[in-house]
């Protein structure tokens, strides 16, 4: 997706060679007109795949599933990182360690809002070690629903989320795949058509 790339090339902060910041625009302070595009590109990727839900997991996930849900025109799903006091039915649960806080949380979905009726597209920020993505697979897998593909709006191909992904047969759509990144090189982009590397 070129819009996104050139918006990370502009707003982008190599802070080191694993960790890119960009809060000013997606994950923090966030850009509703970027986020609707992405939204977008996604239902493109996978229309006609009779999606019934979008799951993401809270919270940096959230905007990226319901601008994907709505255009596809489905319920989108988050996974809560803590148990509510109002979370009182049956769960779905598994833990997932979060690389960017040092922290694991008990990640839960309510039994209510999948079931094997449905035909799931996770949807995420990042792919970067992959663990997140491969809880809400345990997640979708315990649900019984079928799981369509997984799509990530920036991937660290550099790291091993995606092949950890693919090991267990699940189609993989990342809208902007970095190859390699530094502080003094800048960013290395993957063309998603060509594989070709591009430098930023």
């Amino acid at each position: 997706m070129k819009l996104l790339q050139e918006r990370i090339k502009q707003d982008g902060l190599v802070l080191s060679d694993k960790v890119l910041k960009v809060d000013s625009f997606l994950n923090h302070q966030v850009d509703a007109v970027l986020t609707m595009e992405i939204g977008k590109a996604f239902a493109e990727i996978y229309a006609g795949k009779n999606i019934t839900k979008v799951v993401t997991i809270e919270a940096s996930g959230i905007h990226f599933a319901m601008a994907t849900a709505l255009a596809l025109g489905v319920p989108f799903v988050y996974a809560k990182k803590k148990k509510a006091v109002t979370l009182t039915e049956d769960l779905y649960s598994v833990p997932v360690h979060s690389f960017t806080r040092q922290e694991t949380y008990q990640v839960s979905v309510s039994k209510r809002y999948l079931s094997a009726d449905d035909h799931v597209l996770i949807v995420d920020d990042f792919l970067a070690t992959g663990a997140a993505l491969v809880g809400l697979t345990e997640i979708i897998n315990m649900s019984g629903a079928e799981l369509v593909g997984v799509g990530c709006v920036i991937e660290k191909s550099f790291q091993e989320g995606r092949g950890l992904l693919e090991e267990k047969g699940i189609e993989v759509h990342s809208l902007a795949r970095i190859e390699s990144m530094s502080p003094e090189n800048g960013i290395i982009f993957i063309d998603n058509e060509s594989g070709a590397k591009v430098t930023c």
